[in-house]
Formats: C-alpha cells, structure tokens, sequence
C-alpha cells in the first residue's frame, strides 16, 4: 500500500509507522522532520532498509504544502495531529479526490460522560461537557460523516483511549511535562495523588498493540463509513495502576486520594483536571472491541497493562532524556496534599 501519515513519530503513530515499514509498504510523512531520524527498518531475510519518505512542510502552510502533493495519489491517509474542525477542512482541500480512504484519528474521551452503560461500544453518545478537546474531536467526525454521507468522501474514525509508550509513564495526576515527576516522588517516599478512592477502572494500550489493529483498518473497503475505537480489552484500577509503576521502581507507594472535584477546583489555571479527569479518566471505562475484532480478524493485544507499565518504567530510569522534572508540579502536590492534612486536622481538634 501506499500510505500516507501527517504527523507520524507520535505516540501512537510511532508503531505503526515502524510496522508498515517492516511489512513493506511504501509510507509517506508529511512534518517538519523533527523526528523522523533513525525512522528506518531492514526488511526481513533482504538485508535492505525501508525508510519512510519524507514530505518537509508545515502542512497547516496550505499552498505550499499542496504544492509538494501536486499529482500524488494514495491508497489510505491518515491525519494523527487534527484537533479542530478547520484542519479537517483544510485536509479535505489537499486530499479530496487523491485518496481511497482517510482515516481520522478521534478519542475515546468523547463518549459521553458520564455513561449510562457500563460497557462502552462505538454506538455510545458522543457528549462530553467537560472537555473542550473532546467535544472537538466530536465536531470533527460529524463534519467527515457529513462528506461521507453527501460527497462520497472515504472516510474512516479510530477512537483510542490512553495509548502509551516506552518514553513516559502513564498515570492520572501529573503536570504538563508528564509523569516522571510523580515517578521521582515515590522513589524519594513523598505521597503521590490518586484521583477519587482509586477503584475506578481504566484502560490502557501500549502502541505496539495498538499498532496491528489499526494497520488492519488501512485499506479495508469494510471500514469505509465506520467509526472504531482501538484499545486492549483489559482493565485496571487506578490503585492497581500506581501500585504496579511503584513495584517497579522498587518503592513502596505512599498515595493520598483526594476528590476529583477537589482536585479539579484547585488546578486552577495551570492544570485542566476538569477535562483530564472530570472529563476523561476520573469515569470507569470497560471497552467492547468486538467491532474492531470483526474488521480485523486476529486482533488481541499480546502486552498486558502490568506488563507495558513495567517495561515502560524500567526504560525511563534507564533514558535520562525522558526524566523531566517539574518542580512547579511537585510544589503543587506538596500543597494540595498540606491543604488536605490541615483540613483534616481540624475536623479531627472540633
């Protein structure tokens, strides 16, 4: 197949570009090249490497980006980096009628909050009032449903949830350099905090399982039309969550569970716990992949969530490039965590 990605290198895209590469395919990039280096596999028993090739633009420069794709033609595209409607707008002008199908890449933070099932299927509402970046993903997809349906515009919606890599940690409350901070306070046996009472359920993919099941939607005439959420079927706590990243530091975990409103109100401006968490991980999450399976027979992660938090926290202790601290963030901590102690204190002298 001859793919191409905008974006590429992220998190989730990272995988699958690798993949494809190793299967042959021809893949095309369109950024900036910031992270494209060393992008490159060596096809099995042929010694030979496989490189993505790259199409250098910003491609919210419009002209000169349609200027570098002038009589190109693809069998899938898939945007990883649209938020807002007007980029979709925008891909909709560069590859209307150059592709057989654009895949755009939504969320599963828009189904509805909170649910009114337990199980989660692509029929679930798209309404989440609590955050602005999932209420845009959901403009986004009725704006391709509405080409699909009136135009004919191929197009096919991946919802993930939280899909994660070797480069950070993830976990509920963190700041806006990621997850090492709270990494770093427990092994300096400081409390970290856990969102609500910890037991709610949530799920996470590494991108090396996500990776199969979304090559498997490329090129499939059957998911023309379709929205489909990717994710591993497993779940877990949140206590069960902190408690395996700090069995693998080889820490005990010293946690504080203090309220999601609590912590939403005191975010503030810096930190947007309401969409986040209110939004997004606070809900318990149980997802049915049963569309997926019957679009890409063979589907089933191999990484389980233990297994990828484990692996995930052993090669950031060993990459100090990936440890980024954030003195602001723990600061934050301290007092949130003070405020809650001096609160029960003095419930405790009345």
């Amino acid at each position: 197949m001859k793919v191409l990605f905008i974006g590429g290198t992220g998190t989730i895209s990272m995988a699958i570009s690798r993949k494809l590469l190793e299967q042959g395919h021809e893949l095309y990039l369109i950024n900036r090249g910031n992270r494209n280096a060393g992008l490159a596999v060596q096809l099995p028993g042929t010694g030979e490497w496989n490189r993505p090739k790259e199409i250098l633009v910003d491609i919210n420069k419009e002209e000169e980006a349609a200027k570098l794709l002038e009589g190109m033609q693809f069998d899938s595209v898939a945007d990883f980096i649209a938020f807002r409607k007007e980029q979709l707008e925008r891909d909709y002008r560069l590859f209307g009628g150059r592709t057989r199908q654009f895949i755009y890449i939504s969320s599963a933070s828009a189904y509805q909050k909170p649910a009114t099932d337990y199980l989660i299927t692509e029929s679930t509402p798209l309404c989440n009032p609590y955050w602005q970046y999932s209420r845009d993903k959901t403009e986004g997809e009725d704006y391709l449903m509405k080409l699909y349906r009136e135009e004919g515009f191929p197009i096919t919606i991946v919802r993930p949830s939280h899909t994660f890599d070797e480069r950070s940690v993830p976990l509920g409350v963190h700041g806006a350099n990621g997850s090492w901070q709270v990494l770093k306070r427990m092994l300096e046996g400081k409390p970290v905090i856990i969102h609500g009472d910890g037991t709610s359920l949530w799920t996470m993919t590494h991108n090396s399982d996500f990776a199969p099941g979304f090559i498997g939607l490329l090129g499939n005439p059957h998911a023309l039309g379709q929205a489909v959420h990717i994710m591993s079927p497993e779940s877990m706590t949140w206590n069960q969550i902190y408690e395996v990243a700090a069995n693998a530091l080889g820490v005990k975990l010293n946690a504080v569970h203090i309220s999601t409103d609590f912590l939403a109100a005191a975010g503030g401006g810096k930190y947007d716990f309401t969409g986040s968490l209110t939004g997004d991980k606070s809900n318990s999450v149980v997802f049915d992949i049963s569309k997926l399976k019957r679009l890409v027979p063979g589907f089933a992660p191999v990484k389980s969530m233990e297994q990828g938090l484990r692996e995930t926290v052993q090669n950031v202790l060993a990459h100090p490039e990936f440890q980024r601290e954030d003195p602001e963030f723990d600061s934050w901590c301290d007092r949130v965590i003070e405020a809650r102690q001096k609160a029960l204190d003095s419930l405790q002298q009345g």
